[in-house]
């Protein structure tokens, strides 16, 4: 919880106006623990959800962001 506290504290006004917006989306293994989509709602304030396949997702996103050339050049560099 501290470190989405952290995250959201160093986010960018414009990034976190729609962080505010449309709320957190969960993913990957840590979505799966139990409460912790309550949790997080209850210390930030704003809504959060878990992604529909949180286990494949993020593999998903990958994969899309590593067609993308400007993003392959940004994640092969990470």
């Amino acid at each position: 919880v501290e470190g989405v506290r952290i995250a959201l504290e160093n986010t960018a006004p414009e990034l976190a106006a729609d962080i505010v917006d449309q709320g957190i989306v969960l993913t990957g293994g840590g979505a799966l623990i139990s409460g912790l989509d309550d949790h997080l709602r209850e210390e930030t304030g704003l809504p959060v959800s878990i992604a529909e396949d949180p286990l494949s997702c993020v593999a998903l996103g990958t994969g899309r962001a590593m067609e993308d050339p400007i993003y392959r050049g940004v994640l092969m560099t990470a």
